[in-house]
């Protein structure tokens, strides 16, 4: 019996990074409205701070704003992880076969690496609007937006179209050196998969 199916088509594809991306953010979103709240009042320069601790900052949103609190940014953080998902797994696939049929490099760490760096920029262009959205709707005071809609239309009439841009450095190298990790485990993990299987279907 195989242990391996064929490879999914970019549609199968595209349904899986949806999914999961829409799953994990509906179990883990609190924890990320803390994080983004953490991380920018950190940044306040008269060094004041809307929340002391962790436990704390869960508390103060879920009592001050109820657990629409706790949840809120949750639409556009589904589509941004929607959006990285499906873009980091269908550009490695393209980048990686590009290399291979135009024979500028073979199937090994060098290629990897390079198509995982570079579909870690292009899912950085195709998601930075979204994620730069997703935070700052995240980490609004109440009532300063309407809907995530709302604050991306007041960002682009108040800071034009580069303020969904900001950031896109740090973003990149987080994206990319997450994607280097992630696919480079994934086919070292595959090729040893592969090689075990040959063993054990080989003849004594």
């Amino acid at each position: 019996m195989p242990l391996f199916v064929a490879d999914a088509g970019i549609g199968s594809r595209l349904l899986a990074g949806c999914t999961t991306g829409a799953m994990a953010v509906a179990i883990a979103q609190p924890t990320d409205v803390v994080k983004v709240r953490f991380q920018a009042q950190a940044n306040v320069a008269d060094g004041s701070k809307r929340y002391k601790g962790t436990m704390e900052a869960y508390k103060t949103i879920a009592k001050q704003e109820g657990a629409r609190g706790l949840w809120k940014g949750t639409t556009p953080n589904i589509a941004r992880n929607a959006i990285v998902n499906c873009t980091e797994l269908v550009t490695y696939d393209l980048i990686k076969d590009t290399l291979l049929k135009s024979n500028l490099m073979t199937d090994n760490l060098p290629c990897h690496f390079t198509s995982a760096f570079s579909a870690g920029f292009c899912t950085t262009i195709i998601a930075s609007p979204v994620d730069v959205v997703k935070t700052r709707y995240m980490n609004s005071a109440p009532g300063q937006y309407s809907s995530a809609i709302n604050c991306a239309v007041t960002m682009l009439t108040k800071e034009g179209p580069l303020a969904f841009y900001k950031g896109f450095m740090p973003s990149f190298l987080r994206l990319g050196s997450w994607n280097v990790v992630m696919f480079v485990t994934y086919e070292q993990l595959k090729r040893a998969m592969m090689s075990a299987r040959g063993s054990w279907e080989s003849p004594l």
